[in-house]
């Protein structure tokens, strides 16, 4: 049996077989649907979505009834914003030229820059080689509809990076055809390559490496592990939020009350009114995650000494399995917002509060979002990010191609330099060749 693509433009494939539960919960399909109903998505959003459905053909009987194998999003889009892997200098790079590099195609989790599959399964199936090569098939023929410069997938896995950038051409391959194109030698339509980009997050670990890697006991467990002066402005900043007269506690699921939703929510378009910006998420958008994945929800709030909320951080975490520490079982700090400027409780309400919650429910790691200095010194480990992108235009291939491996070469610097920067005492500091 061989593969082939349909190119859909809504969910209907969604009940055409059994799927796998994706690997974290920005993958569900009850995140994106709360994306599509309240507009997160869609064409006023300016990410238009299509599915690219991977099938099974029986190549003998062409049996016309789609076996479904995989499913991979892809957005058609005229801006950069939800991104987070920015590539406006290429675009800057086509106006210059008197090229428009718009529209674009986006394969991501919008809004949201947390690593993770790109493709939903069907049961039993596995990512292949053959899969990506079907999907990006796809992806081309998009392109050419509409007339797409490139397309970028945004915060793939490891695992996908890899398979997708050596089953295609390379830089070298696109170099010579184009050579042969000007000696008006004839040959076959040129395939673009696929780059890599590799960025950095920083991440926790719930790992414990003075006692056999073990999961932490409890939050003083892990500040052991760091050198004194950094267990010591941790320890002064927990204080300066309670010398404020600052209390903050933890809710999941349906503990939390649509008046917490509300208070959460004026904290976090305060986000962006401070800069002046609308946020790109409804209320409406949050309580439809609350009716609908609660059991993935949990919200730090800061209450001042009046009882009012005053400040509010929104998790979202996997189910862990029952027993030790879930060798993948992860917390992701997604949203916050504060009323005001209060000394240190943005560290206590999404680094320290996550920490606490992720060692009691016996997660393996924490990750509290893209970007940021300030978490490698309270022991969020450097670690690699990977984006994939596919150039259509082959004059722009060899230039793009060369900006990514030398962004790829600085970024490896950089991880380096940040893991010598870690505030872990000499037992407990992670080898540097794990967080690749």
């Amino acid at each position: 049996m061989s593969l082939e693509y349909a190119l859909m433009n809504d969910t209907s494939w969604q009940s055409q077989t059994d799927w796998q539960t994706p690997d974290t919960p920005f993958m569900s399909f009850a995140f994106w649907q709360a994306l599509a109903e309240t507009g997160a998505i869609g064409e006023r959003a300016g990410w238009l979505p299509i599915f690219i459905l991977v099938h099974r053909v029986n190549d003998d009987t062409k049996d016309a009834a789609l076996q479904p194998v995989a499913v991979m999003p892809v957005f058609i889009k005229g801006h950069h914003r939800g991104e987070f892997v920015f590539d406006h200098s290429w675009a800057e790079a086509y106006a210059r030229y008197g090229l428009d590099y718009y529209p674009r195609l986006v394969t991501s989790v919008p809004y949201t820059p947390i690593t993770g599959q790109r493709l939903w399964l069907a049961k039993g199936e596995r990512l292949n080689e053959e899969i990506i090569k079907t999907a990006i098939a796809g992806v081309d023929d998009i392109a050419q509809q509409v007339g797409a410069s490139s397309w970028h997938g945004l915060f793939v896995t490891p695992n996908l990076a890899s398979i997708a950038t050596t089953s295609m051409p390379t830089e070298i391959d696109i170099e010579r055809a184009l050579a042969a194109q000007e000696r008006g030698v004839e040959s076959a339509p040129i395939a673009m390559p696929i780059f890599e980009r590799q960025g950095c997050q920083f991440l926790w670990q719930n790992k414990d490496l003075l006692n056999d890697s073990q999961p932490f006991a409890d939050f003083d467990a892990f500040l052991m592990t760091l050198k004194a002066k950094k267990r010591k402005t941790i320890r002064a900043e927990r204080r300066k939020v309670a010398e404020q007269g600052i209390i903050c506690q933890r809710k999941c699921g349906d503990a939390i009350s649509d008046a917490d939703w509300k208070a959460f929510y004026h904290c976090y378009v305060m986000t962006y009114a401070v800069r002046g910006q609308q946020p790109y998420l409804t209320l409406d958008f949050f309580m439809a995650l609350a009716a609908s994945m609660s059991e993935h929800i949990m919200l730090a709030q800061a209450l001042d000494a009046s009882g009012e909320i005053i400040a509010s951080s929104l998790f979202l975490y996997d189910t862990p399995n029952s027993g030790s520490v879930d060798n993948s079982a992860t917390l992701y700090g997604r949203y916050w917002g504060a009323l005001g400027e209060y000394d240190s409780l943005h560290f206590e309400l999404c680094y320290y509060q996550g920490i606490e919650f992720a060692i009691e429910q016996g997660l393996a790691s924490f990750d509290p979002g893209t970007q940021g200095e300030h978490k490698l010194v309270r022991g969020f480990i450097p670690t690699t990010t990977h984006s994939l992108h596919r150039i259509y235009d082959p004059r722009f291939v060899p230039a793009i191609g060369d900006f990514c491996a030398r962004d790829r070469m600085h970024m490896a610097q950089y991880r380096k330099q940040a893991h010598e920067a870690l505030p872990f005492n000499a037992d407990n500091m992670p080898a540097f060749d794990t967080l690749h």
